[in-house]
């Protein structure tokens, strides 16, 4: 059975009464949802999201029908020139046409796609955190003097925070009880299988439930694409950046994601200092990835995510080098070209 196969859109009928007078009604309308069991308070969630609407102030959902037919898109998960979290122009490559750091195949009609940034002496990752001191223990000259003539060699060193780069936050990170990175099974973060939840164009910070309501997130490593990956590098970066809000975790959890990732500075609002978006997912034992880039590269499914740390026992967070591995094509069979 394919991917597609197991999609489901609802045909349904819906009559939208607004806080300010006036109403809406539509017929046959119809929508991609992760299952036929969606509840219809869900549905109108996902109806008022998709249309934009606002000042709404009830949903009557009727006449539902589920179909089982690939995805087509929500309106506001794609396209080109469109207003970002930012108030700038979003301009995202096609999805799967851009190739990986690496830039080459894997194996026949594979390939992968490199999603950390690289770490570089001196470089902030997070405001107030200080960069990685990168320099020598042996250098080549004095390596000389240990091997045959000709033969030389550089061992490095490396003083940095945890928290440097592309990294993994396991749940010892945020609970001293919680799995540190030697205690997860290698499977929370390799080979897991990836979906992509577009919100560059969405035009606001918080990424709430009813972004993530269409997706079908049980057992999958669940990447948000805000593009504020763009901004690495800059002191842009590191303020007014979207995360996630603790009702889109509590979702997260309740259908099971095996892990979850952002390109953003933080999964959390940083000016909460509750930080509910890592308690309520490592207190569920699902690892984080932040900073992540190049997500536009990734067609919505239908890839392998990879995000290994080293075995590092007493020690919650680390860098990794996070990748996708997708056919060459990365064609999944669905569109997001909001129709």
């Amino acid at each position: 059975m394919s991917e597609n196969d197991e999609q489901w859109r609802i045909r349904f009928d819906a009559e939208v009464t607004f806080g300010n007078g006036g109403g809406l009604r539509t017929q046959g309308f119809m929508l991609d949802v992760p299952g036929p069991e969606i509840g219809d308070g869900e549905l109108a969630e996902l109806f008022v999201r998709h249309l934009g609407l606002l000042m709404v102030d009830e949903v009557h959902v009727s006449g539902r029908e589920a179909v089982r037919e690939p995805h087509k898109g929500s309106r506001g998960t794609s396209g080109e020139g469109r207003r970002t979290v930012d108030g700038t122009e979003s301009g995202a490559r096609e999805a799967g046409a851009v190739p990986g750091a690496d830039g080459g195949p894997r194996g026949e009609g594979r390939r992968i796609v490199d999603l950390s940034h690289t770490i570089r002496h001196g470089m902030t990752t997070y405001p107030g955190l200080p960069g990685p001191e990168i320099g020598e223990h042996l250098t080549r000259d004095a390596s000389r003097d240990h091997y045959a003539p000709g033969t030389e060699f550089a061992i490095g060193r490396i003083a940095m925070v945890s928290n440097t780069g592309t990294y993994l936050d396991s749940p010892f990170h945020r609970f001293s009880g919680g799995h540190d990175l030697a205690g997860l099974p290698i499977g929370t973060f390799a080979d897991l299988d990836g979906l992509v939840v577009r919100v560059h164009d969405a035009g606001r910070r918080a990424v709430d439930r009813a972004a993530l309501l269409p997706y079908d997130v049980t057992g999958r490593a669940v990447l948000i694409h805000t593009g504020w990956d763009r901004h690495w590098g800059t002191e842009r970066y590191g303020h007014g950046h979207p995360y996630l809000t603790e009702d889109a975790v509590a979702w997260l959890v309740d259908r099971g994601a095996a892990l979850v990732g952002i390109d953003s500075l933080n999964i959390d609002d940083t000016d909460d200092g509750t930080r509910p978006a890592h308690t309520g997912l490592l207190a569920a034992g699902i690892p984080v990835v932040e900073h992540l880039r190049g997500l536009e590269q990734l067609p919505p499914q239908g890839f392998r995510f990879h995000a290994a740390p080293p075995a590092v026992e007493g020690m919650g967070t680390f860098p990794v080098r996070a990748y996708a591995l997708l056919d060459a094509t990365g064609d999944d069979g669905q569109t997001e070209d909001g129709r």
